[in-house]
């Protein structure tokens, strides 16, 4: 079924009425702004960005007293120009520590972070600039937070690929007999999911999305949904295949799904569709019994999938391709690490104190 199926469906309706609630508690000249953006952007960002302004507006009441009682709704296209290029500056330094209204809550932002979270603000300000409705843009004179390029990719060897999947097939000395008891309900399960995301790169959300119908275990393939909503297909080999169909003929037809779930892949023991958070736990908790030492999500499994592919074919674009990046600079910058472990090698490639030299 792919994007048709009624999960999909359903996701896109629940997030559009979700973006609706959200420009309610916003000003018209946002709204005008995040109207303009819905035929180049998902809703899912949309809704990202409501909230990022819905920040901006929060902060300006809560720090300048003119403001005090207001809501974000309240306000009016003229607050952009009172704003000045220090106030975003100020903003800016706000993010690293994010507290919320009623300071309960601080949620602290890195750089990354930080940058996303300006990016509407930027953009609402260029939008109404080049309409007109403003005339000057403060947020230009604010550089943002320098991002320096990771090529310390966490990923997994071989070796801990393996012990991960054994972890859930045999079982570890870490488990308590009821944690055992509880993983051979779900061993079948936990192996597929597992086994797929480390042989095909998926994200968590495609995994989440996959129904039963997705899978054809003649040609050996799935169909899943990308991030930005396009459809995909993506070939595994006869190690995904075993697992699936032991899966799909095992552990499923066992388990008896709640109305509305009855298409989905992979279900809980209650009967509903695994979601992303569900996956994630699972993820955690074996990967914290074999390799405690490293961070292990579900992007983490893509990682070593990726990094894999490139260094047995040592094709990027055939990377991209299969991961999903609609910009194969993301794929050139993310595995950049491989290089690096090329120039390791090359270290002890040349040895000239060697006998045989």
């Amino acid at each position: 079924m792919g994007k048709d199926s009624e999960f999909y469906k359903e996701k896109k309706n629940n997030q559009t009425l979700r973006l609706r609630a959200l420009l309610k508690e916003l000003p018209g000249f946002v709204a005008d702004y995040i109207y303009s953006k819905e035929m180049t952007s998902q809703t899912s960002t949309l809704v990202a960005y409501c909230y990022d302004l819905i920040t901006f507006f929060q902060y300006i009441i809560d720090t300048n007293p003119l403001y005090k009682g207001m809501k974000p709704a309240d306000f009016k296209l003229d607050i952009l120009e009172k704003i000045s290029s220090e106030d975003i500056a100020e903003y800016q330094r706000y993010l690293k520590l994010d507290v919320s209204s009623d300071s309960k809550t601080i949620h602290e932002n890195d750089k990354k972070a930080i940058a996303r979270k300006m990016s509407p603000l930027r953009g609402l300000y260029h939008y109404h600039l080049i309409h007109k409705n403003i005339k000057e843009d403060p947020t230009v004179l604010v550089p943002l937070p320098r991002l320096k390029k990771d090529k310390n990719i966490v990923r997994m060897s071989n070796y801990e690929v393996q012990a991960i999947l054994d972890a859930v097939e045999n079982g570890n000395a870490q488990m308590s007999k009821r944690q055992r008891a509880y993983c051979e309900k779900t061993k079948q399960r936990d192996l597929a999911i597992l086994t797929l995301m480390l042989n095909t790169g998926i994200r968590v959300s495609e995994c989440n999305g996959l129904d039963v119908s997705d899978v054809d275990l003649v040609v050996n393939t799935i169909t899943i949904v990308r991030k930005g909503g396009g459809q995909d297909v993506l070939y595994f080999g006869d190690e995904v295949h075993d697992v699936l169909k032991d899966y799909i003929d095992g552990e499923r037809k066992g388990i008896f799904p709640k109305e509305g779930h009855e298409n989905a892949l992979f279900l809980s023991l209650q009967g509903k569709r695994m979601s992303v958070d569900a996956i994630e736990r699972l993820v955690k908790k074996y990967a914290q019994m074999v390799v405690p030492n490293k961070h292990i999500t579900p992007h983490k499994l893509r990682s070593t999938y990726g990094t894999a592919l490139y260094r047995e074919t040592g094709d990027i674009r055939l990377v991209a391709d299969v991961l999903g990046h609609e910009n194969i600079n993301t794929t050139i910058d993310y595995y950049a690490a491989i290089e690096d472990e090329h120039k390791k090698e090359a270290a002890n490639a040349v040895n000239f104190h060697r006998k045989d030299n």
